[in-house]
This record gives C-alpha cells, sequence and structure tokens, in this order.
C-alpha cells in the first residue's frame, strides 16, 4: 500500500503550562517581548539555555521546555509574582489611550479614528525568531511597527508568511558563501490563524492564469498593532503554487511578480475580507504597489465609483516610501509577463490592458518598456518620499523624467529620514542606565533634544564601565560563535582553540555588518593589505581589531568574492586574533555588535546608500561612527560638535579605483591619527575622557533625532494625516466630492490649453534696494476656465552663470482683476530680501484644494 498518497490527519499539541503562569502565553504571543527586557528575562529566567538554543523564540520555547520545570516555576513565589507584574504591563500598554505624540487616538463610543494606515512591505524584521526579512528594508518596516504601537498609531500591517524566509549563510573552508535555508514552523512562532466566526481560516481567492490561487491569514501582535501575514503553503493550492510564499527575494521574475501579485491585490483583498476599512495607504518600497489597483476596485465595488474617481480617491490617499537610489534596483516587469497575469484583471476596473501596461512605464506611449512598480507608485500616489535628505535629491533627479518642464527642486518627491526602535536595540545596561539618568519615562521623550541633554548627569565612570561591559560581552558572543563555525568545517583543534582566545576584550573594536553589495565595499579596508596590517601591529599597547558580519544575495557572486577576499585576508595574514567574519548575520548578532564595538564602519559609495540605520542603532548605545557622508550620515555628522567622523568630504569621482583609492587611504589616516590616540588616551583614572565626550555628543545630536518615534510623527504630520483628512473628503456623500474632482479634472484636460498668458509688466529699468517691492502683473487669457481654476506664481532666484535659476523660492499672485471678456490681471510682488542679480519666470498650473502638488496634472505653462 503507497501510504504516500493517504492525506495526514493532523492535530495540534500545546503544553501544558500551569494555570499560575498562563500570562506567559500573552507575553509570548506578541512581538512587545522583544523590546521589553522584563519580558525578556521571564524566558531567560525559565531556561537561559533553552532561550538561546531556541533562537530566542517564547512559543516554540513553551513547546520545549520540560513539564517537570514548568512545575518548579509554578511553585517559584517570586515567579509567579513576576509573569503577572509583565503580564499586566503588557495589558496596561496595549490598553492604554493616551499617546506621547500629539497623535492622539480617538476615545471609545467615537464614530471610528481616524485615519487607519493600511502598512504593505514585503518584509518586517521584527525578532530573529521570526525570520521573514533579509536586511535594511524589513528592520525599517519592523522598528516603523514598533514605533506606530509605541505613539498609538492606528496602523494594520500587511505582509508575506515565507516558510523557508531568508537564506541562511555558511562559509565552506575557501569562504565562499553557501545558502541553505530552515523551515519555519509556524506554529510554533509568536502567530496565530486568522480565523472567521464560525472557526474556519480565514482565506482569500487570486485569480492566477488557468487557477485559483487559495492564501490563508496569519496574526502578529506587535504590542498595539496587527500585521496580518498572507500564506500561500495550503493543500487546496497545485504544489507550485505552495511555493509562492516559500522564500522572501527567492525564485526568477515571474516568481518575484506571483509574490507582489499576493502582497498588492491579495493584501487589499484581505482586509476588504476582514471589513478593515483603511483611510490611508502606505507602501514599503514598489513591492505593492498592485494594491494602487486592488483598493480602486474594492471602492469601485462598494461605492459605485468609475475607475478613475476610484483611482483618484487612492491617488489622496496614498503614501510611497521609496528605498532604493539606483534604477537598476527597482522591479520592472517585461510587458508579455503583465499581460499573462493582467489580461483578465483589466476588465473588472474598465480599462483596456495597454492603458494598464501605461501605468508603469516612465514614457506611455512606448510598447516596448518594462513595468515598472515604483513609477506606478510615483504617478498614482500623491505622497511620495525618499528615507533621507540626500536621497531625497538623489530620487528627484533619478525620476525626473516623469514631470516634463518641471524644475528639479520642485518634483513632488519629499524625504523623511528613517530612524531605529531605539527600545529594541539597546543592551540591557544601557537601557537601565538611560532610566536611571534620564528618567522612567524616557522612551516617551526620546525624540527632543532636551531630554539627551540630560545624558551629562551620568559619570563618565558609569557610562565607560557600562559600554566597556557590553564590548567584553560581544567578544565572548564572537569566540563561542566562531568555534562553533570552526567546529562544524572540521578545522584542526589548534584553530578551533585559537578562536577561543581570538580577538581582545579591552582593544579598540571596530565593527562592520550588512548586506554584501558591491557597492558597500565591504573590503575596501583591506585594499592595502601592508597598511592595515601596521595599524593592527604598531603598538601592542594600543591594540586594533575588526568585526565583519554580513550576507550577500544568493544570486550576487560578485558580493560573494568580497566575502570571500576577506576571508582569505584574514587566512593568509593569520589575523585570527585580530580579525574575524561571523557567519549567518541575524538580527541577534546585529544587536550584540552595535552595542558592543567601539566604531561602526560604513564606507559605501557616495549616493548608492539611500539611508542606513545600523549606525544610528550602535550611537544609541554610545558607538562612535566612522562613515561616508551619504544616506543619514551626511545630515548627522557634525564637525563642530564631533560625534563620529567622515570620510571624505562628499567627493563623487567618476573613477571607481581613484574613489577606493582616496577613501580606504583617508581610514587607514583617520585610525592612525584620530581614533586610535583618542581611545587610547587615558587620564590617571583609566578614562578616555575626549571619546566619552564625543559619546556623549552622539547621544544628544543622533540618538535625539535618528529614532522611529520622530520618524513616525512626521510620517503622521506631513503625510497620514493630510492623506486622512483628504478621504474624509472625498468620501463625504457616498464620494461626491471624488466625483465632481475627476469632472474638474476632465475639464481642465480639455481647456488648459486654451490659457494664453500675455505680457509680464514690472518696472524692469528701476534698481532695487533691500526691502523694495517690485510689483508684477501679468494677463491671462482663461477661455472657459474660471480664475480660480488656476495658480499664477512668480519663479524667482539668483540668476546664475548658465542662465537659468538658483537659490529659488515661490510667490503667488494673489490679486486677480477682470480686464475683458475672459481675461484676468494676476497681480502680487516680490519683497529684496538679499542683494545680487535675480530673476523670475511666470508658472501658470490648475488649481484645486484637494490638487496636493501642482504638477501632478502634467500641466504648466511658463512665460
Amino acid at each position: 500500500m503507497n501510504i504516500k498518497g493517504l492525506k495526514i490527519k493532523k492535530f495540534k499539541v500545546i503544553p501544558d503550562v500551569p494555570a499560575k503562569l498562563s500570562g506567559l502565553y500573552a507575553v509570548a504571543y506578541n512581538i512587545w517581548l522583544t523590546w521589553n527586557p522584563d519580558a525578556i528575562k521571564l524566558f531567560i529566567r525559565l531556561d537561559a539555555e533553552l532561550w538561546n538554543k531556541t533562537q530566542h523564540n517564547p512559543v516554540k520555547m513553551l513547546g520545549e521546555i520540560s513539564q517537570e520545570r514548568l512545575d518548579e516555576v509554578a511553585n517559584d513565589e517570586g515567579y509567579v509574582i513576576e509573569v503577572a507584574r509583565v503580564e499586566k504591563k503588557l495589558a496596561d500598554y496595549i490598553n492604554n489611550k493616551k499617546t506621547d505624540s500629539g497623535v492622539q487616538r480617538e476615545e471609545p463610543g467615537a464614530p471610528k479614528p481616524a485615519p487607519l494606515i493600511g502598512y504593505f512591505s514585503l518584509e518586517y524584521g521584527l525578532t530573529e525568531a521570526l525570520p521573514i526579512y533579509s536586511g535594511g528594508l524589513g528592520v525599517l518596516a519592523g522598528d516603523h511597527i514598533k514605533s506606530s504601537s509605541d505613539i498609538g498609531l492606528n496602523l494594520v500591517g500587511i505582509g508575506l508568511l515565507y516558510q523557508l524566509g531568508y537564506f541562511r549563510q555558511y562559509l565552506n573552508q575557501d569562504g565562499w558563501q553557501q545558502d541553505f535555508y530552515n523551515t519555519n514552523d509556524f506554529y510554533n512562532m509568536s502567530l496565530t490563524e486568522e480565523k472567521q466566526a464560525d472557526g474556519q481560516p480565514v482565506e482569500i481567492e487570486l485569480k492566477f492564469p488557468g487557477r485559483i490561487l487559495y492564501l490563508k491569514a496569519w496574526k502578529l501582535l506587535v504590542g498595539r498593532v496587527s500585521i496580518y501575514l498572507l500564506d500561500a503553503n495550503i493543500e487546496k493550492n497545485i504544489e507550485p503554487d505552495r511555493k509562492l510564499t516559500a522564500q522572501l527575494y527567492g525564485g526568477d521574475k515571474e516568481m518575484r511578480l506571483q509574490q507582489e501579485i499576493i502582497l498588492g491585490i491579495g493584501g487589499a483583498m484581505l482586509l476588504d475580507k476582514l471589513a478593515i476599512d483603511i483611510d490611508v495607504i502606505h507602501m514599503n518600497e514598489g513591492h505593492s504597489s498592485f494594491a494602487i489597483f486592488e483598493r480602486a476596485k474594492v471602492l469601485m465595488k462598494k461605492h459605485s465609483l468609475t475607475f478613475e474617481q476610484a483611482l483618484e480617491v487612492v491617488r489622496k490617499t496614498g503614501v510611497f516610501t521609496t528605498h532604493t537610489p539606483v534604477p537598476a534596483g527597482n522591479d520592472e516587469f517585461h510587458p508579455d509577463l503583465i499581460r499573462k497575469y493582467f489580461q483578465e484583471y483589466t476588465k473588472d476596473l474598465g480599462i483596456s490592458i495597454d492603458d494598464f501596461l501605461a501605468f508603469g512605464r516612465m514614457h506611455p506611449n512606448n510598447p516596448n518598456e518594462d513595468f515598472s512598480m515604483p513609477v506606478v507608485a510615483i504617478k498614482h500616489l500623491s505622497y511620495v518620499n525618499g528615507v533621507s535628505k540626500l536621497h531625497g535629491h538623489v530620487a528627484r533627479k533619478m525620476w525626473k523624467d516623469l514631470w516634463h518642464q518641471v524644475p528639479e527642486e520642485h518634483i513632488p518627491i519629499r524625504s523623511v529620514t528613517n530612524g531605529v526602535h531605539v527600545a529594541s536595540w539597546l543592551s540591557f545596561e544601557m537601557t537601565e542606565l538611560f532610566r536611571r539618568y534620564l528618567g522612567d519615562n524616557w522612551q516617551e521623550k526620546q525624540d527632543t533634544e532636551k531630554l539627551w541633554q540630560r545624558i551629562h548627569n551620568i559619570p563618565d565612570p558609569e557610562l565607560w564601565r557600562v559600554h566597556s561591559v557590553r564590548r567584553r560581552r560581544l567578544i565572548y558572543f564572537i569566540r563561542k560563535r566562531l568555534k562553533k563555525q570552526f567546529i562544524e568545517k572540521g578545522a584542526s583543534r589548534l584553530l578551533i582553540n585559537q578562536a577561543g582566545e581570538a580577538l581582545n576584550p579591552e582593544a579598540l573594536t571596530i565593527g562592520f555588518a550588512r548586506r554584501f553589495a558591491t557597492y558597500k565595499r565591504g573590503d575596501l579596508v583591506f585594499r592595502k593589505i601592508e597598511r592595515l596590517l601596521e595599524l593592527l601591529n604598531q603598538d601592542p599597547q594600543r591594540p586594533v581589531q575588526f568585526i565583519f558580519a554580513g550576507k550577500a544575495h544568493p544570486q550576487d557572486h560578485e558580493g560573494k568574492e568580497i566575502i570571500k577576499s576577506i576571508i582569505h585576508s584574514i587566512n593568509s595574514n593569520n589575523l585570527i586574533k585580530q580579525i574575524v567574519f561571523i557567519e549567518d548575520y541575524d538580527m541577534n548578532v546585529a544587536r550584540y555588535m552595535v552595542q558592543g564595538v567601539d566604531v561602526w564602519l560604513n564606507n559605501p559609495l557616495r549616493l548608492r546608500e539611500a539611508s542606513g540605520t545600523s549606525g544610528m542603532k550602535a550611537a544609541a548605545n554610545g558607538v562612535l561612527n566612522l562613515s561616508v557622508l551619504d544616506g543619514w550620515w551626511d545630515e548627522a555628522y557634525d564637525y563642530t560638535n564631533p560625534n563620529g567622523w567622515a570620510i571624505g568630504s562628499g567627493e563623487v569621482y567618476s573613477d571607481r579605483s581613484y574613489q577606493d583609492e582616496v577613501e580606504s587611504k583617508a581610514i587607514y589616516s583617520i585610525l592612525e591619527n584620530d581614533i586610535i590616540p583618542m581611545f587610547y588616551d587615558s587620564g590617571p583614572d583609566g578614562l578616555p575622557r575626549e571619546w566619552i565626550k564625543m559619546m556623549k555628543n552622539a547621544f544628544i545630536s543622533i540618538v535625539s533625532f535618528f529614532n522611529t518615534h520622530r520618524m513616525i510623527k512626521e510620517y503622521f504630520n506631513t503625510f497620514y494625516s493630510p492623506a486622512g483628512r483628504n478621504f474624509i473628503t472625498l468620501s463625504k456623500n457616498n464620494f461626491n466630492h471624488a466625483r465632481e474632482l475627476v469632472k474638474w479634472k476632465n475639464n481642465i484636460r480639455k481647456e488648459f490649453s486654451k490659457l494664453v498668458v500675455g505680457d509680464v509688466h514690472f518696472n524692469e529699468k528701476k534698481v532695487y534696494k533691500i526691502n523694495d517691492h517690485i510689483n508684477v502683473d501679468v494677463n491671462v487669457f482663461t477661455g472657459n476656465l474660471k480664475p480660480e481654476d488656476i495658480r499664477v506664481d512668480l519663479y524667482y532666484g539668483n540668476v546664475s552663470r548658465d542662465h537659468g535659476l538658483m537659490d529659488t523660492g515661490m510667490e503667488n499672485l494673489k490679486e486677480i482683476t477682470p480686464v475683458g471678456d475672459n481675461k484676468y490681471r494676476f497681480s502680487g510682488h516680490l519683497v529684496c530680501k538679499k542683494t545680487g542679480n535675480f530673476g523670475f519666470k511666470i508658472r501658470v498650473t490648475p488649481f484645486h484644494s484637494l490638487i496636493i502638488d501642482p504638477y501632478e496634472m502634467g500641466m504648466v505653462l511658463w512665460k
């Protein structure tokens, strides 16, 4: 008999946790545990070895711990009391309506908290116990969710639940990265199946070519916020489809498209199925851009809107965050692949497949251009941002072809600089130090510089002691991990013993940990190996050591070569006691490193790092940054009140080899002349006072701003709140305002080309002085448009060498006077605020109270 064909009868087994300890369940099934030391300590106290063995997974730990141990602690009165205290702390946190932000939650009885944000992300880095993330994008999404919970933001997350997650890393004896996967056991993770009222699993059905794809929903609690994750690995699906949510960033282009359909369309369908009526949609990267169309489709069905009307609602209530500063890093799909999956779907929208393809093209009429996911989002959402000030400039330059006749500085891509969820990355010791000297409620005020001025209250010896303890803990962790790596490779006993003595707990320790993409230049410090050896060996009384960690994408052979070259440099120069590479980088390794190194090294090619956040996590633990002026460090570095070191001054050279040469020399020089002397320059008390002073500068200038509490408030005030107000306005009277807006836009499209801008009048012969007014007026023939349908502005600035304008500003010509049939004079003035050679142009654009960006219709007249 072939038993393989028989259907398995499934059942679930859960631990018999004594009633006195039932609170452990509530804590284990909420990711809140990961940023609350008291909650973590409950499980460490229960069984420290098992806590580490289960990779800090509280649910799995409860499933594996012996019944004898559970019964034992159930009779430990102190432990029982502590469980009850932590459970109450969690309950109080969840039920607390007070916020620390001005992002006010509605009181019970209010019609509906507004706005409700639907946050879509392909990955979430919340804890190493739930490996559904790859790196910075996912960890940023996780920190976004955690701070949203802390602040009390009304937000729900949407993502995918990966059976295999992201790949694990193993380096062979030659240093070549091997990729492997572990299977995630969802029933032994902090997840619950989302159920219907009748107890059946919540499922949605997606139409794929020639078949139906069934998706199951799981729920993940992150404090007050819920994340819903879609899972294709269910028996109803054919075998290939069950693997669609197996790997993060796995498979070919078609699988990536399928995953993004699941995230965008499936995610929007799930919200509808769960009756979660969001007001605002936020897309973390372009992976979820198909949600734009499904959200429009839901609005069409519910409110009898046309596709054009529904799309207008989505546009005015949508936020898109781009993280990728190079076009090649954004997802694009061949037109034939889009046709295969959307030929039928577009019929439900009432548009043609060619119209659909045009939505995702920089040049809509080019039939050979691929379909770009970020282009869809940028063109169809009103609120778009990069993730640092510098990245905002890069993004505007990168996508400028989407706006014709628009000055680059007017391109409506703003920036909200990333931050980190400080509590998630702090060591226990630093958390306790902050509590003692900054106050019990320091986390609620973490985004105020006034709070961090109290860092001066911490005595230098105490701060240095905590930092030194964390360095020692890092070194012991590294030795244990390195020893395990060598044993698994079958290394010699000599090498294994050397691993147990690797690194010096008292030495200056420099950390480098991130994804090993080529532009991040993980091997830059090895460029002149003889120069590096000189620094490592020049003074035995001033030892220097490096810790490296990170993964290259499985298909990134150049990235793997960089890792291999580092391993070869370590081995061939017998540097195991001074430089180590730690395999299988994850959130746990990251925490040890950002909490324990002295210097955080970051040397990407400038303008290639959108933001970066690892250096922020390090700074929160008193670690000093040594970085290229790229991403967040470009705006964080302070020369006048030193808070770290800059590699170069922001130069960008066309010759990559020359760039590497210049910046590697800069690293060696800064280490030799600044970092090493300052670290070891101790007074009679053994304290490096100047170093500690710089640490305190970093706390004040970096941690006070580069945190996700500040970031979330900025998203709320800049995007979420106005987008929520737009939804309220557009949805009134069964979306009558949306219908009227589309009607107004169609009229503008028909009539705008008939506008005629007449002569511009001002006294151009006069030489003006400071504070003089320059009176300007211009006649405009408006045709069939009303004067209030347009806006006339002065675009002014200094005249540049090439006769353009720089340091520009905008002044509205507010006064409108009829001067004839359909002809109006628009008047206003400029105030001369500084001296120089100035000029201006007249700009005419459509105007409506719901037009967020004057260029969103692609219509502008210049004179």
